[in-house]
């Protein structure tokens, strides 16, 4: 089927102007997924993106003295780099850590509303690090949080509902290895120490066995029972949590 007439006439300027914005989406897309280390998919798309390039670029040298067809080919190559950047935005690839500073109120140990941004955030089964530190006019406590990028919304609205002057800081997160962060909807999303009940166990049998230790070398034998009774119960609160989640 002979598509020159097509081409030839004015929707033909159209025509390059979507194949355009097909191509530079799909382009974006592709180094997208070959930096976040998809190098399948990446290649599967990159196969078409070139097909299609040369299809619109062949058509548009063709015409040159056309000047609808040249402002196609233009008009597509911009509007396909924001359409590249929406399709990104909505299929959210890739993980986040998102850090919450808080100020601590002078005298006390612990910020308050830290400590209630945690338990909210521990409740809604994401892992929360704790950081005690100091910023220029006061002591502050930092919240790490490390999620699939599609659930950074869901944390920022949390964060803001218990404390809104929060201080919060984004970053991509590049590699991770061992820990836990929260599933998105799969059953093992990353290998980690918490994918497994085998390690959690492990875990926990040498946490036990490092405060026994501990119990049997340290001078007040009550304090330490109690911090293992303290460990304990936090360790039973992960598995079970980590539990939950797989299913």
């Amino acid at each position: 089927m002979d598509l020159d007439p097509l081409f030839a006439a004015p929707i033909g300027a159209l025509l390059i102007c979507l194949l355009r914005i097909l191509d530079v989406s799909m382009a974006m897309m592709r180094m997208i997924l070959a930096v976040r280390g998809h190098r399948v998919i990446a290649a599967f798309i990159g196969f078409f993106e070139v097909l299609i390039w040369l299809i619109a670029v062949g058509t548009a040298l063709e015409h040159l003295n056309s000047i609808l067809h040249v402002v196609g080919y233009a008009g597509g190559f911009a509007i396909g780099n924001y359409v590249g950047v929406w399709l990104e935005g909505q299929f959210a690839l890739g993980v986040n850590v998102v850090r919450a500073v808080i100020r601590r109120p002078t005298g006390v140990s612990k910020a308050p509303r830290a400590m209630s941004v945690a338990d909210r955030l521990r409740e809604e089964g994401y892992a929360v690090t704790e950081i005690e530190g100091r910023g220029q006019r006061s002591y502050v406590d930092i919240l790490n949080v490390i999620v699939p990028r599609r659930r950074v919304p869901n944390i920022i609205r949390i964060i803001r509902d218990e404390d809104p002057a929060a201080f919060l800081s984004i970053e991509e997160v590049r590699a991770i290895q061992g820990g836990y962060i929260r599933p998105g909807g799969r059953k093992m999303p990353f290998l980690t120490e918490w994918t497994f009940p085998s390690m959690r166990k492990r875990r926990s049998a040498a946490r036990e066995r490092l405060l026994a230790a501990k119990l049997s070398s340290e001078g007040d034998p009550h304090a330490v029972a109690d911090a293992i009774a303290l460990e304990m119960e936090h360790a039973a609160k992960e598995t079970h949590l980590a539990d939950r989640l797989e299913k």
